[in-house]
Protein backbone atom coordinates (compact mmCIF):
# COMPACT_ATOMS: atom_id res chain seq x y z
CA UNK A 1 0.00 0.00 0.00
CA UNK A 2 1.15 3.55 -0.75
CA UNK A 3 -0.46 6.38 1.20
CA UNK A 4 -3.12 3.93 2.42
CA UNK A 5 -4.26 3.11 -1.15
CA UNK A 6 -4.20 -0.60 -2.13
CA UNK A 7 -1.83 -1.37 -5.00
CA UNK A 8 -4.46 -3.38 -6.85
CA UNK A 9 -7.13 -0.63 -6.74
CA UNK A 10 -7.83 0.60 -10.26
CA UNK A 11 -8.07 4.32 -10.87
CA UNK A 12 -11.20 5.47 -12.69
CA UNK A 13 -10.47 6.01 -16.37
CA UNK A 14 -11.53 9.25 -18.01
CA UNK A 15 -13.84 8.76 -20.94
CA UNK A 16 -12.24 10.15 -24.08
CA UNK A 17 -14.41 12.27 -26.33
CA UNK A 18 -15.40 10.89 -29.69
CA UNK A 19 -12.81 11.49 -32.42
CA UNK A 20 -13.78 12.57 -35.91
CA UNK A 21 -12.12 13.27 -39.25
CA UNK A 22 -11.32 16.83 -40.28
CA UNK A 23 -11.53 20.02 -38.24
CA UNK A 24 -15.27 19.95 -37.52
CA UNK A 25 -17.65 17.12 -36.58
CA UNK A 26 -20.09 16.14 -39.30
CA UNK A 27 -22.07 13.22 -37.93
CA UNK A 28 -24.80 13.83 -35.34
CA UNK A 29 -23.17 11.69 -32.67
CA UNK A 30 -19.82 13.46 -33.15
CA UNK A 31 -21.17 16.91 -32.23
CA UNK A 32 -20.39 16.50 -28.55
CA UNK A 33 -20.36 20.24 -27.81
CA UNK A 34 -23.82 20.77 -29.28
CA UNK A 35 -25.17 17.68 -27.52
CA UNK A 36 -23.84 18.94 -24.17
CA UNK A 37 -24.70 22.63 -24.38
CA UNK A 38 -24.36 23.30 -20.66
CA UNK A 39 -20.62 22.56 -20.87
CA UNK A 40 -19.86 24.72 -23.92
CA UNK A 41 -21.99 27.91 -23.70
CA UNK A 42 -19.58 30.04 -25.75
CA UNK A 43 -19.59 27.55 -28.65
CA UNK A 44 -23.38 27.36 -28.54
CA UNK A 45 -23.63 31.16 -28.71
CA UNK A 46 -21.52 31.13 -31.89
CA UNK A 47 -23.76 28.49 -33.46
CA UNK A 48 -26.91 30.44 -32.62
CA UNK A 49 -25.39 33.69 -33.90
CA UNK A 50 -24.72 32.01 -37.25
CA UNK A 51 -28.43 31.23 -37.69
CA UNK A 52 -28.09 27.52 -36.97
CA UNK A 53 -29.77 25.38 -34.34
CA UNK A 54 -27.39 23.28 -32.22
CA UNK A 55 -27.73 19.55 -32.90
CA UNK A 56 -30.14 17.80 -30.57
CA UNK A 57 -31.96 20.99 -29.58
CA UNK A 58 -34.85 23.11 -30.81
CA UNK A 59 -35.51 26.86 -31.00
CA UNK A 60 -39.08 27.90 -30.15
CA UNK A 61 -40.82 29.85 -32.90
CA UNK A 62 -42.92 33.03 -32.62
CA UNK A 63 -42.44 33.23 -28.84
CA UNK A 64 -43.20 36.96 -28.62
CA UNK A 65 -46.33 36.65 -30.78
CA UNK A 66 -47.60 33.62 -28.85
CA UNK A 67 -47.19 35.35 -25.49
CA UNK A 68 -49.05 38.40 -26.78
CA UNK A 69 -51.91 36.26 -28.09
CA UNK A 70 -52.28 33.99 -25.07
CA UNK A 71 -51.51 36.70 -22.50
CA UNK A 72 -50.85 34.19 -19.69
CA UNK A 73 -51.13 35.54 -16.15
CA UNK A 74 -49.94 34.38 -12.71
CA UNK A 75 -52.29 31.85 -11.18
CA UNK A 76 -53.77 30.63 -14.46
CA UNK A 77 -53.74 27.08 -15.81
CA UNK A 78 -52.04 26.48 -19.14
CA UNK A 79 -51.41 23.61 -21.55
CA UNK A 80 -48.44 23.11 -23.84
CA UNK A 81 -49.94 20.37 -25.98
CA UNK A 82 -46.66 19.64 -27.78
CA UNK A 83 -43.82 19.98 -25.28
CA UNK A 84 -40.88 19.08 -27.54
CA UNK A 85 -37.64 20.69 -26.32
CA UNK A 86 -39.55 22.83 -23.81
CA UNK A 87 -38.74 26.30 -25.17
CA UNK A 88 -42.33 27.51 -25.26
CA UNK A 89 -43.04 25.84 -21.90
CA UNK A 90 -40.27 27.87 -20.23
CA UNK A 91 -41.74 31.12 -21.49
CA UNK A 92 -45.29 30.21 -20.50
CA UNK A 93 -44.19 29.17 -17.02
CA UNK A 94 -42.43 32.50 -16.61
CA UNK A 95 -45.81 34.20 -17.02
CA UNK A 96 -48.00 31.67 -15.14
CA UNK A 97 -45.94 31.66 -11.98
CA UNK A 98 -46.41 32.31 -9.14
CA UNK A 99 -49.49 30.27 -8.41
CA UNK A 100 -50.14 29.00 -11.92
CA UNK A 101 -49.64 25.59 -13.48
CA UNK A 102 -48.63 24.35 -16.90
CA UNK A 103 -49.57 20.91 -18.16
CA UNK A 104 -47.24 19.70 -20.92
CA UNK A 105 -47.80 16.77 -23.29
CA UNK A 106 -45.63 14.77 -25.67
CA UNK A 107 -45.77 11.30 -27.22
CA UNK A 108 -42.02 10.92 -27.81
CA UNK A 109 -40.73 8.61 -25.05
CA UNK A 110 -37.11 9.58 -25.72
CA UNK A 111 -37.31 13.37 -25.83
CA UNK A 112 -39.88 13.79 -23.06
CA UNK A 113 -37.42 12.35 -20.53
CA UNK A 114 -34.61 14.65 -21.63
CA UNK A 115 -36.85 17.69 -21.66
CA UNK A 116 -38.26 16.99 -18.22
CA UNK A 117 -34.73 16.63 -16.85
CA UNK A 118 -33.74 20.01 -18.31
CA UNK A 119 -36.84 21.78 -17.02
CA UNK A 120 -36.60 20.27 -13.52
CA UNK A 121 -32.94 21.28 -13.32
CA UNK A 122 -33.99 24.79 -14.37
CA UNK A 123 -36.16 25.00 -11.26
CA UNK A 124 -39.61 24.09 -12.56
CA UNK A 125 -40.99 21.72 -9.94
CA UNK A 126 -44.02 19.44 -9.99
CA UNK A 127 -46.16 22.09 -8.31
CA UNK A 128 -46.03 24.29 -11.42
CA UNK A 129 -45.13 21.91 -14.27
CA UNK A 130 -47.05 18.69 -14.85
CA UNK A 131 -45.62 16.59 -17.70
CA UNK A 132 -47.58 13.73 -19.23
CA UNK A 133 -46.74 11.32 -22.01
CA UNK A 134 -50.00 11.69 -23.91
CA UNK A 135 -51.15 12.51 -27.43
CA UNK A 136 -52.88 15.90 -27.49
CA UNK A 137 -55.97 14.18 -28.92
CA UNK A 138 -56.49 12.95 -25.35
CA UNK A 139 -56.42 16.41 -23.73
CA UNK A 140 -59.87 15.96 -22.07
CA UNK A 141 -58.31 13.28 -19.84
CA UNK A 142 -56.56 16.12 -17.98
CA UNK A 143 -59.72 18.07 -17.16
CA UNK A 144 -60.35 16.40 -13.76
CA UNK A 145 -56.98 17.78 -12.64
CA UNK A 146 -57.81 21.34 -13.69
CA UNK A 147 -60.18 23.86 -12.17
CA UNK A 148 -62.72 23.83 -14.97
CA UNK A 149 -60.31 23.68 -17.89
CA UNK A 150 -57.43 25.70 -19.32
CA UNK A 151 -57.00 29.46 -19.55
CA UNK A 152 -54.38 29.16 -22.30
CA UNK A 153 -53.49 26.37 -24.73
CA UNK A 154 -50.57 26.21 -27.16
CA UNK A 155 -49.94 23.60 -29.85
CA UNK A 156 -46.77 23.77 -31.96
CA UNK A 157 -47.43 21.19 -34.68
CA UNK A 158 -43.92 21.17 -36.14
CA UNK A 159 -41.56 18.23 -35.85
CA UNK A 160 -38.85 19.06 -33.33
CA UNK A 161 -35.30 19.70 -34.50
CA UNK A 162 -34.09 16.96 -32.13
CA UNK A 163 -36.03 14.40 -34.14
CA UNK A 164 -34.95 15.82 -37.49
CA UNK A 165 -31.27 15.99 -36.51
CA UNK A 166 -30.91 12.43 -35.19
CA UNK A 167 -30.45 9.99 -38.12
CA UNK A 168 -31.52 7.04 -35.97
CA UNK A 169 -35.06 8.46 -35.83
CA UNK A 170 -35.40 8.29 -39.62
CA UNK A 171 -36.83 11.80 -40.16
CA UNK A 172 -34.10 13.20 -42.40
CA UNK A 173 -33.03 12.14 -45.88
CA UNK A 174 -29.69 13.94 -45.66
CA UNK A 175 -28.00 11.16 -43.68
CA UNK A 176 -28.65 7.44 -43.91
CA UNK A 177 -30.78 5.99 -41.15
CA UNK A 178 -33.66 3.54 -40.72
CA UNK A 179 -36.81 4.68 -42.52
CA UNK A 180 -38.87 5.01 -39.35
CA UNK A 181 -40.58 8.43 -39.00
CA UNK A 182 -42.54 7.49 -35.86
CA UNK A 183 -42.90 10.20 -33.21
CA UNK A 184 -43.35 7.37 -30.73
CA UNK A 185 -41.03 4.54 -31.82
CA UNK A 186 -42.75 2.20 -29.36
CA UNK A 187 -46.08 2.26 -31.19
CA UNK A 188 -47.28 1.47 -34.69
CA UNK A 189 -45.15 0.48 -37.65
CA UNK A 190 -42.20 2.32 -39.20
CA UNK A 191 -42.52 3.88 -42.63
CA UNK A 192 -40.44 1.08 -44.19
CA UNK A 193 -43.08 -1.46 -43.11
CA UNK A 194 -45.90 0.75 -44.33
CA UNK A 195 -44.36 0.78 -47.81
CA UNK A 196 -44.46 -3.02 -47.89
CA UNK A 197 -48.23 -3.12 -47.30
CA UNK A 198 -49.61 -0.10 -49.14
CA UNK A 199 -50.83 -0.26 -52.75
CA UNK A 200 -49.41 1.94 -55.48
CA UNK A 201 -52.72 3.79 -55.83
CA UNK A 202 -52.98 4.39 -52.07
CA UNK A 203 -49.41 5.66 -52.00
CA UNK A 204 -50.19 8.10 -54.81
CA UNK A 205 -53.30 9.36 -52.99
CA UNK A 206 -51.33 9.71 -49.77
CA UNK A 207 -48.72 11.90 -51.48
CA UNK A 208 -51.47 14.06 -52.94
CA UNK A 209 -53.58 14.35 -49.79
CA UNK A 210 -50.80 14.74 -47.21
CA UNK A 211 -48.31 16.93 -49.05
CA UNK A 212 -49.81 18.19 -52.34
CA UNK A 213 -47.01 16.48 -54.24
CA UNK A 214 -47.34 17.40 -57.97
CA UNK A 215 -45.40 14.29 -59.07
CA UNK A 216 -47.30 11.87 -56.86
CA UNK A 217 -48.01 9.34 -59.60
CA UNK A 218 -44.40 9.04 -60.79
CA UNK A 219 -43.03 8.85 -57.24
CA UNK A 220 -45.63 6.29 -56.14
CA UNK A 221 -44.82 4.09 -59.13
CA UNK A 222 -41.07 4.17 -58.52
CA UNK A 223 -41.32 3.65 -54.77
CA UNK A 224 -43.82 0.82 -55.16
CA UNK A 225 -41.55 -0.97 -57.65
CA UNK A 226 -38.52 -0.74 -55.31
CA UNK A 227 -40.41 -0.99 -52.02
CA UNK A 228 -38.67 -4.20 -50.87
CA UNK A 229 -35.29 -2.43 -50.96
CA UNK A 230 -36.45 0.86 -49.42
CA UNK A 231 -35.64 0.40 -45.75
CA UNK A 232 -33.42 3.46 -45.20
CA UNK A 233 -33.95 7.21 -45.52
CA UNK A 234 -31.39 7.58 -48.30
CA UNK A 235 -32.91 4.68 -50.25
CA UNK A 236 -36.27 6.45 -50.28
CA UNK A 237 -34.65 9.74 -51.29
CA UNK A 238 -32.80 7.99 -54.13
CA UNK A 239 -36.02 6.36 -55.36
CA UNK A 240 -37.79 9.73 -55.45
CA UNK A 241 -34.85 11.36 -57.21
CA UNK A 242 -34.76 8.65 -59.91
CA UNK A 243 -38.51 8.91 -60.45
CA UNK A 244 -38.35 12.66 -60.97
CA UNK A 245 -35.38 12.54 -63.34
CA UNK A 246 -37.21 9.88 -65.31
CA UNK A 247 -40.14 12.22 -66.00
CA UNK A 248 -38.17 15.49 -66.16
CA UNK A 249 -34.45 15.16 -66.85
CA UNK A 250 -33.90 18.90 -66.60
CA UNK A 251 -35.48 19.24 -63.14
CA UNK A 252 -33.50 21.55 -60.87
CA UNK A 253 -32.01 20.25 -57.61
CA UNK A 254 -34.14 22.54 -55.35
CA UNK A 255 -37.31 21.15 -56.95
CA UNK A 256 -36.11 17.58 -56.42
CA UNK A 257 -35.31 18.33 -52.79
CA UNK A 258 -38.78 19.80 -52.23
CA UNK A 259 -40.42 16.66 -53.62
CA UNK A 260 -38.25 14.48 -51.38
CA UNK A 261 -39.26 16.57 -48.36
CA UNK A 262 -42.93 16.29 -49.32
CA UNK A 263 -42.61 12.52 -49.67
CA UNK A 264 -41.11 12.22 -46.20
CA UNK A 265 -43.79 14.54 -44.83
CA UNK A 266 -46.60 12.47 -46.33
CA UNK A 267 -45.20 9.23 -44.91
CA UNK A 268 -44.66 10.79 -41.48
CA UNK A 269 -48.24 12.06 -41.35
CA UNK A 270 -49.57 8.64 -42.33
CA UNK A 271 -47.36 6.66 -39.95
CA UNK A 272 -48.35 8.83 -36.98
CA UNK A 273 -52.00 9.34 -38.01
CA UNK A 274 -51.37 13.05 -37.47
CA UNK A 275 -54.46 14.46 -39.16
CA UNK A 276 -56.86 12.31 -37.14
CA UNK A 277 -55.13 13.34 -33.90
CA UNK A 278 -55.22 17.02 -34.90
CA UNK A 279 -58.91 16.93 -35.79
CA UNK A 280 -59.74 15.26 -32.48
CA UNK A 281 -57.71 17.91 -30.64
CA UNK A 282 -59.55 20.70 -32.48
CA UNK A 283 -62.95 19.14 -31.72
CA UNK A 284 -62.02 18.91 -28.03
CA UNK A 285 -60.79 22.51 -27.68
CA UNK A 286 -64.14 24.12 -26.76
CA UNK A 287 -64.58 21.58 -23.96
CA UNK A 288 -61.05 22.07 -22.66
CA UNK A 289 -60.97 25.88 -22.67
CA UNK A 290 -62.43 27.98 -19.90
CA UNK A 291 -64.74 30.87 -20.75
CA UNK A 292 -62.62 33.50 -22.55
CA UNK A 293 -59.81 30.95 -22.72
CA UNK A 294 -57.26 31.42 -25.50
CA UNK A 295 -55.62 28.96 -27.88
CA UNK A 296 -52.70 29.47 -30.29
CA UNK A 297 -51.62 26.91 -32.89
CA UNK A 298 -48.48 26.89 -35.02
CA UNK A 299 -48.81 24.99 -38.30
CA UNK A 300 -46.16 24.15 -40.87
CA UNK A 301 -47.96 22.89 -43.97
CA UNK A 302 -51.32 23.29 -45.69
CA UNK A 303 -52.84 20.07 -44.33
CA UNK A 304 -52.46 21.34 -40.76
CA UNK A 305 -53.26 24.96 -41.50
CA UNK A 306 -56.43 24.23 -43.49
CA UNK A 307 -57.82 22.04 -40.69
CA UNK A 308 -57.11 24.62 -37.99
CA UNK A 309 -58.66 27.39 -40.10
CA UNK A 310 -61.76 25.31 -40.85
CA UNK A 311 -62.39 24.38 -37.21
CA UNK A 312 -61.82 27.93 -35.96
CA UNK A 313 -64.16 29.42 -38.57
CA UNK A 314 -66.84 26.83 -37.78
CA UNK A 315 -66.46 27.60 -34.07
CA UNK A 316 -66.87 31.32 -34.70
CA UNK A 317 -69.97 30.76 -36.84
CA UNK A 318 -71.58 28.53 -34.20
CA UNK A 319 -70.83 30.91 -31.35
CA UNK A 320 -68.20 28.76 -29.63
CA UNK A 321 -65.47 31.35 -30.20
CA UNK A 322 -65.93 35.09 -29.71
CA UNK A 323 -63.03 35.91 -32.03
CA UNK A 324 -60.43 34.20 -34.19
CA UNK A 325 -57.46 35.27 -36.27
CA UNK A 326 -58.66 36.39 -39.69
CA UNK A 327 -55.24 35.98 -41.25
CA UNK A 328 -52.34 33.79 -40.10
CA UNK A 329 -49.37 35.44 -38.45
CA UNK A 330 -45.84 34.71 -39.64
CA UNK A 331 -42.43 34.82 -38.02
CA UNK A 332 -40.60 38.10 -38.53
CA UNK A 333 -37.89 38.45 -41.15
CA UNK A 334 -35.32 38.71 -38.36
CA UNK A 335 -36.49 35.47 -36.75
CA UNK A 336 -36.47 33.63 -40.08
CA UNK A 337 -32.89 34.80 -40.61
CA UNK A 338 -31.85 33.60 -37.15
CA UNK A 339 -33.89 30.39 -37.40
CA UNK A 340 -34.62 29.28 -41.00
CA UNK A 341 -37.02 26.60 -39.73
CA UNK A 342 -39.44 29.40 -38.82
CA UNK A 343 -40.05 30.34 -42.46
CA UNK A 344 -42.91 27.91 -43.02
CA UNK A 345 -44.66 28.57 -39.69
CA UNK A 346 -48.18 30.04 -39.64
CA UNK A 347 -49.78 31.08 -36.35
CA UNK A 348 -53.54 31.14 -35.76
CA UNK A 349 -55.52 31.82 -32.58
CA UNK A 350 -59.03 31.72 -31.15
CA UNK A 351 -60.75 32.98 -27.98
CA UNK A 352 -63.63 31.04 -26.46
CA UNK A 353 -66.89 32.92 -25.95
Amino acid sequence: MIDNVPLNQEEPQKKRRLRYKGTHPRRFEEKYKELHQEKYPEDIEKILASGRTPAGSHRPICVKEILEILDPKPGQTGLDATLGYGGHARELLGRLRPGGRLFALDVDPLEIVRTETRLREAGFGAESLIIRRLNFAGTPKLLPETDGGFDVILADLGVSSMQLDDPSRGFTFKVEGPLDLRLNPERGQPASKLLQSISEKSLEEMLQDHSDEPHARAIAKAVFEDRAAIVTTTALADAVRKALLRVARDMEEPDITRSIRRTFQALRIEVNDEFSALEQFLRNLPVCLKSHGRVAILTFHSGEHDRVTRFFEAGLASGVYESISREPMKATREECYDNPRAKSALLRWAIKK
